[in-house]
């Protein structure tokens, strides 16, 4: 049976390939539309339209690749909060990181984390809401705030061992979870949920923490 590290590196190489394969032919269609909406401007709407879905594709392929592939570098908190903006939902689910000094600069495993903990947090309010960002680059505290705020079932047992995240990798609308809790065994970061500060700040804090 594969290591989770092995495992992990065949899904780092399949993401980058499969990123990289799209995200030119996004960046090929959204600059023919940008042409055609130059010489066309009676279907100027429709065609703004489609280059705004382009451009959308374009930044949800970069978002990806930094968090299912290998590791990039460093990350700001500037390119952290870019890069989550191709999140799917990004529209009804903020990210306040008012709680993170400016020049916060993630290390690259980190960041990688950080950049899946929006992705789940995203997930995790299917009805919108806020996701805040809280401590440092080395101690992040990421909470949930909205009319449905809740993480998925399972996320403890998951964090706490990497065979049960194994077996919560049941379909693709639910990878999220387990995937982000495979990535903190396998980067050796540590990861895990905390107790809301008052029973009604809502669901517990999920704390990233290096060693």
């Amino acid at each position: 049976m594969a290591s989770i590290s092995e495992t992990l590196r065949l899904v780092e190489l399949t993401c980058a390939r499969l990123c990289h394969e799209l995200s030119g032919l996004a960046g090929t269609l959204g600059g023919i539309i940008d042409l055609a909406l130059e010489e066309t401007p009676v279907a100027s709407e429709t065609l703004a339209v489609g280059r705004d879905a382009a451009r959308e594709l374009v930044q949800r392929l970069k978002l990806l690749r930094a968090a299912w592939g290998p590791d990039l570098g460093p990350l700001t908190l500037t390119g952290l909060l870019t890069l989550a903006d191709g999140r799917p939902n990004a529209r009804r689910v903020l990210v306040d990181a008012a709680g993170l000094p400016p020049d916060t600069v993630f290390a690259p495993p980190t960041g990688r984390l950080a950049l899946n903990l929006l992705l789940l947090a995203s997930d995790s309010l299917p009805g919108g809401g806020t996701v805040s960002l809280v401590g440092s680059a080395a101690d992040l505290i990421v909470a949930i705030h909205g009319p449905r705020a809740a993480w998925p079932s399972g996320v403890a047992a998951c964090l706490a061992d990497e065979t049960a995240a194994f077996a919560a990798l049941d379909g693709a609308r639910t990878l999220q979870m387990p995937l982000t809790a495979l990535l903190a065994h396998g980067l050796g970061l540590r990861l895990s949920l905390l107790l809301a500060p008052r029973p009604d700040a809502g669901p517990p804090l999920l704390r990233l923490e290096t060693p």
